[in-house]
């Protein structure tokens, strides 16, 4: 009992009404007393016009307000004198101005909220002051008490209990009696900037101009005095009555007779637009309040009203035109008028069937297209100008026009919509007819009763009253919300409110009863011989690996963002946890997931070691236990910050309640409180992904997930092609749609009449109970009966046939006689769905009781699916399944649904909703006729109809062309007719997926069952099979399946059905392997029989291809099969989920040409959640969205695969983070090791550094063992004998074709520019959390006499970078570059500068050597050309950067080691006279650079100190250059490098004497007088090795320390390609030519031409040295590569320099390059040739040539032909070269 304000009442409060009721009463003559509990609780309410202000602001809105009677004046109370009395100040003098005390301190204190005071003589302005919470409306405008308690926020004074007292101390300076309804308009809040400012409305009783009466209930009561009055708002508790003037319209009290028949008269309902409050009883008590004009005030015993506000939200929303309607045109575009509202509703209810529910969704479409109509002619009005005669040619409804016009509509449907509009005054006059004639039984066949009051100069009034039973109890029970709904059925049981009903149900089997009990054997008529299943392991399915993709694809792309949301490069391994609803078996069913699909994968467990307890720790039931487990990850997570962490959310649709409206102990809101708690929001490391099979309440304006983090399951077929060669087709809810339209067959979706009728009839007899209540238990007694009918086994069970339905009759019977005609007792499932947990148990005990009594117990289980609790079935049918499935292990028990297939069963799934269990492909019915039909919204209709998707073989279905709306719910990535929704948890679609659980199949029924083929692909025949033995699809099965004897023992394994037969059996598995050994065939595979002929015994091998039967509700049923104007199902119109509501009634309806997407964005623009919902508090000021960067949403159909799909995500994802942390390292043994290789031993083993007197001692390794050098020609070694086979010929794209191998990155890596880990932010520099860092451009100026001017350098320095250069002064002129001194030395810094020239390669250079220099202070130098300067920059903008001149643009890597190397010994002459200047030593400056290549990626060193002999292992480049740089007397080195890394490559000697490739040390100070060739694009660092060991300078490479070089395909100095003029192919022959040909078509340079034409043609060249090492080519001061297949011998001319003895060695050939001076005829004399041995001399021109030529006196001992002068292949400006060739005499 009680109304919507019941619970607030305090004792003194009571007694103080009471009291003031009593005195009333006595002193009053001509007032009616008010009610006690009116004035305790009801208050009035506040017209609002169009746009939400209240009309009349300034007129009372309480008193009179029926009257036209001008208001009562109000007299002020006089201030006091000295008081303040200024606007905007309270009387002592404070600023109350908002304007004035946003930003100040406020005091509030407890259980006060800031209130905006309107104030008449400062409208621009609000008051502030502090309201008691306890005396202001809630959102929807319910529970504010009566009166007022507040405090002045100016001067503090505290303690206001009545609103005109407190109004005068404010100094509102009012005309009218001071109302709070009037004048508190808005609540204040402080944002984020901590300003108070204005916000929300305050809520007085609703805001809309017209609230229609919309729902009344009433049980009439001999008793009941109705008191209507025209006063709309109860007394003050100060007054002591009602005045006459608010009384002059009451209407006179009038008695109430008796009905003739209270069954007839039970219920009365009235429309109403007031909330509600619940009582426990199924009718409600209320308060009514104004609607279309003040609503009467009921007296006497109103605890039966029920009042609804779903009206009054449809015609508000109706009437508030959004923005963009606000102002078209000339004029705004006017919503609905009140009179045309009234009328369509009429119309609407009119049109209703007499057994239809009004629905709020259909009139509210009503409503808009009316509008639209009208809309769109007043834009033709716009669009074309009109005359006064045209325009308004449309009149307008007029109030008089109303009545008769609503009754002419009425009057189609003869007593069924009652429309009373004439000679009604008021609307309390029509209800007190109306209660009149519903008292004389006058309105027996009315369901409708419309009341219209149109006095004239008034508003229209309009009220309507619901008198139809049927539609009472429907609109009564949809104002429960589902737990309250539930919470009164419970009461109901548990009151014995429901006994009479069960008693008088019992009755109809009165008379058999006695028959229960008689027993008898049930036996199958024929012998069980022998069951043979075969389980298949099923890789995940293609479909399923497309969605993994996608999902991957996302958090690509995420990281790939230049947001920096999400680094995947940090990461090195994945770890998950799943979030599951609070049912044991979806967490069960979950965990077998897990186990069969992820653990092996992401942990690297072997699968036989997998347990249960191990695969529970990544799986957790979102209840009270969650909250531990999400801290505990949430640490983890912090402290393991390279773990990637996936939170999954399956289910996700589930709980969206904000966690600040749940209890304490409530399980709902947790989500809200672990998923959107900061520490999960704010990880970096942490990335949820919801799943779920109905993403629309996620979908809303305040969503957190961003569209482009949306992954919808895509179609697997497109005009019948199987896209994803699947086999399978997804029979969704379209397709039970369409059965019912196909005609040829029993619809696989149907109503049950019978069952409908027996429910309303006893739904009349028992008006008081629930009608879930009533029909759970006419269902339960349809089932017992059927039962007893179809056992056989009492007499006269055909006389009970009227007690049950045919549908009820034909389930029992297949459910029996499966079992029983089965050799092997398989069988099918039945589901009712009860989702009353107490209606469950009750019917799950008066089912087990009926089995026990007809002695059933072992022909089929009656399951209770409690999701509290765990799976429970009986030890006989555990150990069935247990003989199927071969388990051997005693303790092993069914854990899901899944492993219950082919067990004969009725499982009754309870819950107010399905919680993501997957059920068996052996349910052949699903029984829906309970579930609730009052909640209509998308999310709950599509959820339970999921319970029956199905994956069929897609040959077995015949193409069809799809109804209108057939493709609502299919998962079609193209359409809405896809909801792109979710499988409910790892369901396991039959046949294809690996998680249809236990799918085994029957494959050989023995002689009776014939012997069935596993279909890999999906269960088998047509989803719609017949009778006829004649079907094509059977023939066809037939056919197909039928295997020899052979096949099919190499497929399935005899096993008997019981221990009566003795055949062969295999192997039992041990006990700890049993569970392991059912878990792989319940989610992965699932063999399916495909029926081998039409007449096999075992029903569930012949339909286990069809998808189950659902029986649903009449009211369901016709709602689901309905369509609307698009074309789509009714139910998409719906309201997608019960915790959103639509943002406007002006919206488009779904299309069917929606993707997926776009029905996305549909939700996200017309939805908002509610203030429970828990995105409802995201969103932020200022900001259209709020989206979380790390946070993905998959959505698919139900029982599609999603568990599977996102599991396997996981394990690719997990491979990928593996991956990215793996780089591909040259991986390639040492070329050129000669056979015999003397085993001398200069060093120690353990020898830390080398001895320069031992260095002097050893030869130097003339031969190149880089094995990227493979291709060119040798140095000729007098030592090394060449193996037989030498190197294989490769390509010139040789990286292309090198050995690598996959390793793993150390933490002491290099990385390129997609790495941005939170420690590399600062040294990178461009991360959009940091400010990007100025740099300075800085010109440096130097001479060289080989460059023959000066040459101009630019330096590009970061300000954070400049102290590593010294300026002429601050910002000023750039001086040189800060050398550090050979004696100093810091464990934290690294004196060489590092050099990295670079091109082609600023995103995949490694150029971010923090991690690699463990974060010691280094100078690095990047060498860029001066065309790629800007994009190096944008990439890298914190490091330093030497741009090359323009005239090396075109370089090779011979002129940036040229210029790196030439600049840095003048910087270290200009650094030692900076340290002269100083007075510091000018020679004790650091002379060494490194010159490292953009591709060393990670640096090793041995360990001699290993058990199994030398092992390397990862070093940081801090470590290695510091113990190089530590090396004793290092100035005596000219060059010192590391070896390159090799898994096959043993090193004994720590130190050896060679070329050094890739990573040097250089000296640039002993290597003064030996450049680099600037010219050179090959080879240019063999060239210089050779020079510097022939000018005496120690060459050494440290061998215990190893470079790993990454495989870089893109960029790089070997990637000079060469150019043509003309589209045309040119070979290497055809990069030189005649001198002064005119056809010079190449656009390269000379240098780079003359190099590969030597490479590629030198054979011919040189025609006596090709494979002759014993008679190399001699090259003089320069090597050149000749091609793999020539030996060159290298001398230098220099004076003193050392060469290898020639004595004796007769040469192929003689290469003179560029010949200078030191090049004499005495020098060339030294040598000796073979005869017809080649001379080849290059010169830059051909005179230089000639002079060559004669300066050495060639022409003595070579002879020279015209033919024999060549130049380079391109144009004159490019400086061709010339080369001249002879052969010797």
């Amino acid at each position: 009992m009680g109304n919507s304000y019941a619970g607030q009442m305090r004792t003194t409060r009571f007694e103080e009404v009471l009291h003031n009721s009593i005195e009333a009463s006595l002193r009053s003559n001509t007032v009616v007393p008010r009610p006690v509990f009116s004035q305790l609780y009801l208050e009035t309410e506040q017209p609002l016009a169009h746009d939400g202000r209240t009309e009349n602001d300034d007129e009372d809105d309480e008193d009179g307000s029926e009257s036209n009677s001008p208001p009562i004046p109000y007299q002020m109370k006089p201030p006091p004198e000295g008081c303040c009395t200024t606007d905007g100040f309270c009387q002592a003098g404070r600023d109350l101005r908002l304007s004035s005390l946003a930003s100040d301190p406020l005091d509030v204190p407890p259980g006060f909220m800031l209130v905006g005071v309107k104030s008449p003589s400062l409208p621009e302005n609000l008051l502030v002051c502090a309201v008691d919470r306890r005396f202001l409306p809630d959102e929807r405008g319910h529970n504010a008490l009566l009166g007022f308690s507040g405090n002045c926020i100016g001067c503090g004074e505290k303690g206001f209990r009545y609103f005109t007292e407190f109004s005068n101390h404010i100094n509102l300076k009012l005309s009218t009696q001071p109302k709070k309804q009037k004048h508190l308009k808005y609540h204040l809040y402080r944002n984020n900037q901590g300003v108070v400012v204005k916000g929300a409305p305050i809520c007085w009783r609703g805001h809309g101009k017209r609230y229609m009466c919309c729902i009344w209930q009433l049980k009439w009561f001999p008793d009941l005095k109705c008191r209507p009055h025209t006063n709309a708002g109860p007394p003050k508790k100060r007054h002591k009555g009602w005045s006459p003037e608010s009384s002059a319209n009451s209407l006179p009290e009038s008695s109430v007779k008796t009905p003739p028949s209270s069954s007839a008269l039970s219920t009365l309902s009235v429309s109403s637009w007031t909330t509600t409050s619940l009582c426990s009883s199924i009718l409600f008590s209320t308060s009514i309040n104004t609607g279309h004009g003040p609503l009467p005030q009921l007296t006497g015993n109103v605890s039966e009203v029920l009042v609804s506000s779903l009206l009054q939200s449809c015609y508000l929303s109706s009437q508030t035109l959004p923005r963009v309607y606000q102002h078209y045109g000339p004029s705004p575009i006017q919503p609905l008028s009140t009179e045309m509202q009234i009328l369509l509703t009429v119309y609407y209810l009119v049109q209703l069937g007499p057994d239809q529910v009004p629905l709020i969704e259909d009139l509210e479409q009503i409503f808009m297209r009316s509008w639209r109509e009208s809309h769109l002619s007043e834009i033709r009005q716009y669009q074309q100008p009109q005359t006064p005669a045209t325009q308004g040619s449309q009149q307008p409804l007029t109030p008089s026009q109303l009545p008769w016009l609503a009754q002419l509509a009425a009057s189609s449907c003869g007593e069924g919509v009652v429309v009373m509009g004439e000679q009604i005054g008021t609307l309390a006059q029509g209800i007190q007819q109306t209660f009149g004639r519903l008292m004389e039984g006058r309105l027996e066949n009315t369901n409708y009763v419309v009341i219209i009051v149109t006095a004239p100069g008034q508003e229209t009034q309009s009220c309507v009253v619901v008198t139809g039973k049927h539609q009472c109890r429907a609109l009564a029970e949809s104002m429960y919300s589902p737990s309250e709904g539930l919470k009164e059925i419970n009461h109901q049981l548990s009151t014995n409110v429901a006994q009479e009903l069960i008693h008088y149900c019992n009755s109809l089997g009165q008379g058999v009863s006695d028959c229960l009990f008689f027993t008898c054997t049930f036996v199958c008529a024929e012998q069980a011989i022998n069951v043979e299943y075969s389980v298949q392991w099923r890789e995940v399915r293609p479909i399923q690996l497309a969605v993994a993709r996608k999902l991957l694809s996302h958090v690509c792309a995420i990281a790939d963002s230049s947001t920096q949301n999400l680094d995947l490069g940090s990461f090195d391994r994945v770890s998950f946890l799943i979030l599951v609803p609070p049912s044991e078996v979806t967490f069960q069913q979950t965990i077998f997931h897990v186990i069969l699909c992820v653990l092996e994968e992401l942990g690297g467990l072997d699968q036989e070691g997998v347990s249960q307890r191990e695969a529970e720790r990544y799986v957790v039931k979102m209840d009270q236990s969650a909250q531990a487990r999400i801290d505990s990850l949430i640490q983890e997570a912090h402290s393991n910050s390279y773990t990637l962490y996936i939170l999954v959310h399956d289910h996700a649709h589930w709980d969206i309640n904000s966690g600040s409206c749940s209890g304490p102990d409530s399980s709902l809101g947790l989500v809200d409180q672990l998923l959107n708690s900061r520490q999960v929001r704010d990880a970096p490391n942490i990335l949820i992904l919801h799943v779920t099979s109905f993403p629309f309440a996620l979908q809303t304006q305040y969503t957190r997930i961003s569209p482009y983090n949306e992954i919808h399951w895509p179609s697997a077929f497109s005009n019948d092609v199987d896209l994803y060669h699947e086999r399978t087709r997804y029979f969704g809810v379209s397709e039970l749609l369409e059965s019912t339209r196909s005609g040829s067959s029993l619809p696989l979706m149907r109503y049950d009449s019978s069952f409908e009728s027996m429910a309303s009839a006893l739904e009349e007899r028992f008006p008081k109970l629930h009608s879930a209540v009533i029909r759970t238990t006419v269902l339960i007694q349809h089932y017992c009966v059927a039962l007893m009918a179809a056992s056989g086994r009492i007499g006269g069970s055909h006389n009970l046939h009227k007690h049950t339905s045919v549908e009820t009759m034909e389930i029992v019977q297949s459910l029996l006689t499966a079992a029983q005609q089965c050799p092997a007792h398989h069988g099918h499932m039945v589901l009712l769905r009860i989702p009353s947990l107490a209606l469950a148990a009750w019917a799950h005990r008066r089912l087990s009781r009926v089995r026990r009594q007809l002695g059933l117990e072992e022909s089929f289980e009656i399951i209770l699916g409690n999701p509290n609790q765990a799976l429970n079935i009986g030890q006989s049918f555990t150990d069935q399944i247990k003989t199927w499935l071969k388990i051997q292990d005693a303790a092993w028990v069914p854990r899901t649904y899944l492993e219950l297939e082919a067990l004969p069963c009725i499982l009754i799934l309870s819950g107010a909703e399905p919680l993501g269990e997957s059920l068996p492909r052996s349910l052949k019915y699903c029984d829906l006729r309970v579930i609730n039909c009052s909640y209509l919204q998308r999310t709950t209709l599509e959820q339970e109809l999921g319970l029956a998707a199905y994956l069929v073989r897609a040959e077995s279905r015949p193409p069809h062309n799809p109804g209108p709306g057939s493709d609502l719910l299919e998962s079609d990535a193209e359409k809405l007719s896809s909801t792109d929704n979710e499988d409910e948890e790892g369901q396991e679609n039959g046949e294809m997926s690996c998680t249809r659980a236990d799918l085994l199949k029957c494959v050989k029924c023995s002689l009776i069952c014939q012997q069935l083929q596993s279909c890999p692909d999906s269960g088998a025949l047509d989803p719609f099979p017949t009778q006829s033995t004649t079907s094509p699809n059977v023939q066809k099965g037939t056919t197909d399946t039928i295997q020899s004897p052979s096949q099919s023992q190499t497929q399935v394994q005899p096993q008997p059905p019981s221990q009566s037969f003795q055949y062969p059996q295999p192997q039992p598995l041990p006990s700890a392997q049993s569970r392991r050994q059912h878990s792989k065939s319940t989610s992965s595979g699932s063999l399916s029989p495909q029926a081998s002929s039409p007449h096999l015994s075992c029903s569930w091998a012949r339909g286990v291809s069809r998808p189950p039967s659902v029986l649903l509700p009449r009211a369901l049923y016709d709602i689901i099969t309905a369509n609307d104007s698009s074309g789509l199902p009714r139910c998409t119109s719906f309201l997608p989920h019960m915790s959103v509501a639509w943002a406007s009634s002006f919206r488009p309806l779904l299309s069917k040409m929606m993707t997926c997407t776009e029905q996305s964005l549909y939700y996200r623009q017309w939805t908002v959640p509610r203030s429970y919902h828990m995105d409802s508090s995201n969103c932020t000021e200022g900001r259209s969205d709020n989206f979380h960067p790390r946070r993905l949403l998959l959505s698919g159909p139900p029982q599609v695969g999603k568990t599977e799909a996102y599991l396997h995500f996981l394990g690719i994802l997990s491979r990928m983070l593996i991956r990215l942390m793996e780089v591909d390292i040259y991986d390639e043994e040492d070329i050129n090791y000669s056979a015999h290789v003397e085993g001398v031993q200069y060093h120690p083993p353990s020898a830390s550094w080398p001895n320069p007197d031992i260095m002097k001692t050893m030869p130097f390794d003339y031969t190149i063992h880089d094995p990227k050098y493979d291709d060119i020609s040798s140095v000729y070694s007098p030592g090394y004998k060449p193996s037989a086979e030498g190197n294989p010929v490769r390509q010139e794209d040789v990286y292309l074709r090198r050995r690598t191998s996959r390793i793993k990155l150390s933490k002491y890596a290099a990385y390129n520019t997609y790495h941005h880990c939170e420690q590399c932010h600062q040294y990178l520099g461009f991360n959009p959390r940091y400010q990007m860092y100025e740099s300075t451009l800085h010109a440096f100026t130097f001479t060289h006499l080989l460059l023959g001017e000066e040459i101009q350098l630019y330096f590009i320095i970061p300000k954070s970078k400049e102290h590593y250069f010294s300026f002429s002064q601050p910002g000023g002129q750039l001086e040189s570059m800060r050398l550090p001194l050979t004696s100093d030395w810091s464990p934290d810094c690294i004196k060489s500068p590092i050099f990295t020239p670079t091109t082609g390669r600023h995103e995949h250079g490694l150029f971010n050597l923090y991690h690699a220099m463990d974060g010691a202070s280094h100078l690095h130098i990047l060498v860029v050309k001066e065309y790629e300067m800007a994009v190096y920059k944008k990439y890298w903008p914190n490091h330093i950067m030497l741009v090359l001149p323009t005239v090396f643009n075109g370089a090779g890597i011979g002129a940036a080691h040229f210029l790196i190397k030439e600049l840095s010994y003048h910087n270290l002459e200009l650094e030692r006279s900076r340290r002269l200047e100083g007075g510091g030593p000018a020679g004790d400056v650091w002379p060494f650079i490194i010159l490292a290549d953009d591709s060393c990626v990670m640096w090793n060193t041995v360990d001699l100190d290993a058990r199994n002999g030398p092992v390397e292992h990862a070093v940081s480049l801090k470590q290695v250059l510091q113990h190089m740089e530590a090396c004793p007397e290092l100035a005596h080195y000219g060059l010192c490098g590391i070896r390159k890394w090799s898994s096959r490559n043993k090193q004994k000697e720590p130190f050896s004497k060679g070329h050094l490739h890739d990573f040097l040390l250089l000296n640039v100070d002993r290597s003064q007088n030996v450049q680099y060739d600037q010219n050179r694009f090959t080879c240019h660092d063999v060239d210089l090795t050779l020079r510097l060991h022939s000018a005496g300078l120690l060459v050494c490479r440290f061998n215990s320390f190893s470079v790993m070089k990454k495989q870089i395909a893109i960029g790089g100095y070997r990637t000079f390609i060469i150019k043509t003029k003309v589209d045309v192919e040119v070979g290497p022959s055809q990069y030189v030519c005649a001198p002064d040909s005119k056809h010079l078509f190449l656009a390269t340079p000379a240098q780079l031409l003359l190099e590969k034409y030597l490479q590629h043609t030198s054979q011919k060249l040189f025609p006596l040295s090709t494979k002759n090492y014993t008679h190399p080519v001699l090259s003089v001061d320069c090597y050149l590569n000749l091609g793999p297949e020539v030996t060159v011998c290298f001398v230098s001319s220099r004076p003193h320099s050392f060469n290898i003895s020639t004595a004796g060695l007769l040469f192929s050939g003689l290469l003179l390059c560029f010949a200078d001076s030191f090049v004499t005829p005495g020098f060339l004399k030294k040598f000796s040739f073979l005869k017809g041995a080649t001379l080849c001399v290059i010169s830059a021109d051909r005179s230089s040539l000639r002079q060559t030529v004669g300066r050495l006196e060639l022409e003595e001992e070579w002879r020279f032909r015209l033919s024999d002068e060549f130049q380079t292949a391109n144009a004159k400006e490019d400086r061709p070269l010339f080369f001249l060739t002879g052969k010797h005499i």
